[in-house]
């Protein structure tokens, strides 16, 4: 139990295909979950997000011909890594990880179901203008202290904590729940962006 009621629990993305054996593994991805449970029963509002892609989804490598997983294009709202086929709509690698305790969370935020365009972060599409509808929830109940954790450290973690600074809630990381794709230093590319944001970071919360 948290002892501000200003205070929300956000967990990204913590879906069995970024799971070991999922379509797009994180590295380690499963160890977030026993420290996400812990801090799912502590806090008294938690949020979780999903990536809910359509089976064409344009991020999606297997849409673009010639292209493989992690080469890029450009897409109207900037350049855009190709993904494996992950977290397809209704499959099991789009569900949550099967001991993560979701039942904890008072809002499932479903991200990446517009085909054409990605979705990283839990507040905005990657046009950075289409919003999910979490600033307003959030908001409209006066939750101002955001703790993260997740999948992907370097990815919708990221982007999630650089959104949340620039609406200016105030952001605390835990280490211990995140793990990262790490593609060419992008792990210690994402510490940097998000310690100049003014997100907090700790190990964990004991």
């Amino acid at each position: 139990m948290t002892s501000e009621q200003t205070d929300v629990l956000l967990a990204v993305d913590i879906q069995n295909d970024f799971c070991t054996g999922g379509a797009l593994a994180v590295p380690d991805g499963d160890a977030v979950v026993p420290v996400a449970n812990r801090l799912l029963e502590r806090f008294d509002n938690a949020v979780i997000t999903q990536d809910w892609h359509p089976p064409d989804h344009h991020s999606f490598a297997s849409q673009h011909s010639g292209k493989e997983p992690f080469d890029s294009t450009d897409m109207p709202y900037g350049e855009q890594t190709l993904w494996p086929d992950h977290c397809v709509q209704g499959t099991d690698g789009a569900g949550f990880h099967p001991h993560l305790l979701t039942k904890r969370a008072q809002l499932i935020v479903r991200k990446g179901f517009r085909s054409h365009i990605d979705s990283y972060s839990a507040f905005f599409e990657n046009d950075q203008k289409t919003p999910t509808g979490l600033t307003g929830y959030l908001r409209e109940r006066g939750l101002t202290r955001l703790t993260l954790l997740g999948l992907a450290y370097d990815v919708c973690v990221q982007f999630s904590a650089l959104d949340a600074r620039r609406l200016g809630f105030e952001v605390t990381l835990v280490r211990s729940g995140c793990r990262a794709i790490d593609m060419n230093g992008s792990a210690d590319a994402a510490t940097r962006a998000m310690t100049e944001a003014g997100v907090n970071f700790i190990d964990d919360l004991i």
